[in-house]
């Protein structure tokens, strides 16, 4: 089988950041998938489980109804590793054109009063939410956005070469 290509990236490099994950074409266009990156891959503690259900919540809540985006926006979850978020957005935008985006959507869960949808009929876990946390998460990931706009890392993804024989055999790191 083919390695998928978030699996190419060498996560031993990744700093927290806004990288493009893949591209695909689809019927009316392109369809970008962001890799929205706030912890570096085995070296930090992830993301607490129910700060992450309640930054899932806000954060698509705000990308659904920004008024400029809304129409853009296909998905917002959380990547299983609990290290950050995939956005997918019509589109070929770069990391640094949807910078201002990423940014005000965690800006804006530090204005939160509550998580929209927690209840039993909208949300499959309800009772598993941490608005405390997930302000805290944001707010740190929205300063070091701010802190790096101007580095070039948290834009570009590492990657990881893989050897390949004459007869098309790959070597991998595990």
């Amino acid at each position: 089988m083919e390695l998928i290509q978030s699996f190419s990236v060498d996560h031993r490099a990744i700093v927290p950041g806004i990288f493009l994950s893949r591209q695909d074409e689809v019927a009316g266009g392109k369809v970008t998938t962001y890799d929205i990156r706030l912890k570096r891959p085995n070296r930090e503690p992830v993301i607490d489980v129910a700060a992450m259900h309640s930054l899932e919540h806000l954060i698509a809540t705000y990308l659904r109804n920004d008024a400029q985006w809304k129409t853009e926006v296909i998905y917002w979850g959380p990547m299983g590793c609990l290290t950050g978020f995939y956005l997918i957005l019509k589109g070929d935008r770069s990391p640094r054109e949807i910078y201002e985006l990423v940014l005000n959507s965690f800006k804006s869960v530090e204005k939160a009063d509550s998580v929209p949808g927690t209840n039993p009929e909208n949300c499959g876990h309800y009772l598993m939410h941490n608005l405390g946390m997930a302000k805290w998460y944001a707010s740190e990931f929205a300063s070091y956005l701010e802190a790096n706009s101007d580095n070039s890392e948290i834009f570009e993804y590492p990657r990881s070469e893989r050897l390949v024989t004459d007869d098309g055999q790959h070597f991998f790191d595990s």
